[in-house]
């Protein structure tokens, strides 16, 4: 098989700022330095936790704050892929439930061939009530996705 064949085309690397998000980078930074393709950074602000704590509306000064702390972070994972020899980095913020953003809307708008995300930060617990993203991302994605651990 041609190796051209093979190579990944448009790594997607979601982060949430977590310890694991730094691995995630380098490895998803060496992936795409590997395949000469782009690396987007994906931080997905979940509307379902921050729409109505308890019935309430957020303010829009909320909600540019929350866009704001999502970009810095993305901004220096996007400085950290760089320096591990990644060229074309991006960075995208979208609101929405991160299960259906990560598995398949943002993979169907920017093409993505891989989607390399950490395992499930959430205790068991929290896995049985919320559910993992990384579970649902493995069932549901349509591209390949390789789990960091």
């Amino acid at each position: 098989m041609a190796e051209d064949k093979i190579a990944y085309k448009n790594i997607l690397a979601p982060i949430d700022g977590s310890k694991i998000s730094s691995v995630i980078i380098e490895k998803a930074a060496a992936v795409a330095v590997r395949n000469q393709t782009a690396l987007d950074l994906l931080y997905v602000i979940d509307t379902n936790s921050i729409s109505g704590l308890a019935g309430m509306s957020i303010s829009g000064d909320v909600v540019y704050q929350l866009v704001q702390d999502a970009e810095e972070k993305l901004t220096k994972y996007a400085q950290i892929a760089r320096d591990n020899g990644a060229e074309q980095v991006n960075i995208h913020v979208r609101f929405g439930s991160p299960k259906t953003v990560i598995a398949r809307d943002f993979p169907r708008d920017h093409d993505t061939g891989l989607i390399m995300l950490g395992k499930s930060g959430l205790n068991a617990l929290e896995r049985i009530l919320v559910g993992s993203v990384t579970s649902f991302v493995v069932q549901n994605a349509k591209t390949d996705v390789l789990i960091v651990q």
